[in-house]
């Protein structure tokens, strides 16, 4: 999941400032004006040109008002999560002109090793970017350069020791990935290149965290644009015109992941202003790892329990046969289009939640909210029902196999009910991880990820196939409403 980050205003509704506590920050970058929700654009103009980019983006955060603010931090997350999904449907129809069911399941049986990137890349980068959000909302900019220094080389050092470990297991890791005697070979193929660049798939989706911790959406977007773009290329010269097949695939995947990652750090280091990433500036304290770790552990549970459960969902469903697998990974590429460009609106708003939260701005906090969950509530009406009214016909462009298309329909109409409540428990837990709630931030990623294994196999030992197709949707309901509860329960508090 997640993509992730937090922010907002310097003066709640009675104009109370919060004063750095860091006496080496620049009056110029600290003393910005305090204007209300309706200030005119001229003052965009008017700031200091010192780090031109650095204040228009602490101004989208801070003064802009909240639906402008809206547009500028999620449309690009929205714009590049979507190109980011249209990447995987491409690379998968790739795949799927070979004509080859074995090797279109290695593409989904080889997920959990993207997803245990991701897991551990959000431990440091959504942590981090979490942290270093609120340390702009308190005017504290002192200590960001260590922050920041310690998602980068932190999870490069995790990546590397996870890469040796994996290697030395990895006949049986592909085993437990669910493949049978067909899919075993292309999975193993599939499943060394990413293991081989893990460190940066690592570093990659952690530094992100940081540039969109920044307000820098734009620049968020243009990096992973940058990496869609280059693996598409990739994919065309590996996969087609050299013939590497599923180590083709991977191979676009990790290269378009470094190339974003140089992107993001030269980004960061050219910028004038607190994120420093010299290596000297690497620490590892107590303080450090409380705060990052007590938000980014959050990730590492959800995101665990996503492996296990997309383990124990191919593991059950290869018994009926390569087909099912393959049309759940289509399916999962296909559905990801509205879920995602929902993802891109909480993961974009989380830096305007937690700055406003460290800034105590609780009115900008709320309106962000409430016009962050309209946002989500138009496009899965939008978007879900495009995609299921002609999902019959996007389905047959990536298998000639009846049984696939046939199958893979009717999973896509129950993975696109369960987007209904996705998006909005999106939105909980980037609140709980935005606003320093990591007890009700590890609830909801425990509730997400954990209730999934009983009910699907509930289901499955009930309804067989059927149940294991809805398992999904109704652990989707479950958590949205125990996210409900757990917000009303902290209002109260």
């Amino acid at each position: 999941m997640e993509e992730k980050t937090t922010w907002d205003a310097v003066a709640g509704p009675s104009n109370n400032r919060i004063e750095s506590s860091q006496p080496d920050v620049p009056q110029s970058r600290v003393d910005l004006i305090v204007l209300s929700d309706s200030a005119p654009n001229t003052d965009l103009e008017t700031m200091s040109t010192k780090d031109g980019a650095g204040e228009k983006d602490q101004y989208y955060l801070e003064r802009a008002p909240v639906w402008r603010a809206l547009v500028h931090l999620c449309v690009p997350m929205m714009l590049a999560l979507s190109a980011n999904v249209i990447y995987g449907i491409i690379n998968a129809y790739f795949i799927g002109t070979l004509h080859d069911t074995a090797m279109l399941s290695a593409i989904a049986l080889g997920l959990p090793v993207l997803s245990l990137a991701m897991a551990i890349g959000g431990v440091f980068g959504v942590g981090g970017g979490a942290y270093i959000s609120r340390l702009l909302g308190e005017k504290d900019t002192g200590r960001i350069k260590h922050v920041s220094a310690f998602v980068l080389y932190g999870s490069l050092l995790l990546g590397v020791i996870l890469t040796v470990i994996c290697f030395i297991l990895l006949n049986p890791l592909v085993h437990i990935l669910g493949t049978d005697q067909q899919s075993f070979l292309p999975t193993q193929d599939y499943v060394s290149v990413l293991l081989l660049f893990l460190p940066v798939l690592i570093a990659n989706f952690a530094v992100s965290q940081i540039v969109r911790a920044i307000g820098a959406a734009r620049q968020a977007m243009n990096g992973m644009i940058l990496s869609i773009g280059i693996n598409l290329l990739f994919d065309v010269l590996f996969i087609l015109l050299l013939h590497l097949n599923v180590t083709g695939a991977a191979l676009s995947i990790a290269l378009s992941n470094m190339a974003s990652l140089v992107y993001y750090i030269l980004f960061l280091q050219m910028r004038d202003g607190p994120v420093k990433l010299a290596v000297k500036y690497f620490l590892v304290t107590k303080e450090l790892l409380k705060e990052v770790f007590g938000i980014g552990l959050s990730e590492l549970i959800l995101s665990s329990f996503l492996i296990v459960t997309t383990l124990l969902v191919n593991n059950l469903a290869v018994q009926y046969g390569d087909y099912v697998i393959a049309a759940f990974g289509v399916s999962l590429r296909i559905v990801q289009l509205p879920e995602f460009i929902c993802m891109g609106v909480f993961v974009g708003v989380m830096p305007l939640l937690g700055y406003s939260y460290g800034s105590k701005n609780s009115a900008r906090l709320k309106a962000a909210l409430q016009q962050s969950s309209l946002a989500i509530a138009g496009i899965i009406a939008i978007f879900s029902t495009i995609v299921y009214l002609f999902r019959s016909e996007v389905f047959s462009l990536f298998s000639s196999s009846h049984d696939v298309v046939s199958f893979g329909s009717y999973i896509l109409t129950a993975m696109l009910i369960a987007t209904l409540f996705n998006g909005f428990t999106g939105l909980i837990i980037a609140y709980f991880q935005t606003t320093n709630k990591p007890l009700q931030t590890t609830i909801m990623s425990f509730a997400q990820g954990s209730l999934f294994i009983p009910v699907i196999l509930i289901a499955q030992a009930l309804l067989g196939l059927t149940g294991i197709v809805w398992s999904m949707t109704i652990t989707e309901a479950i958590t949205c409403l125990i996210g409900i509860g757990l917000f009303i329960f902290s209002k109260k508090k």
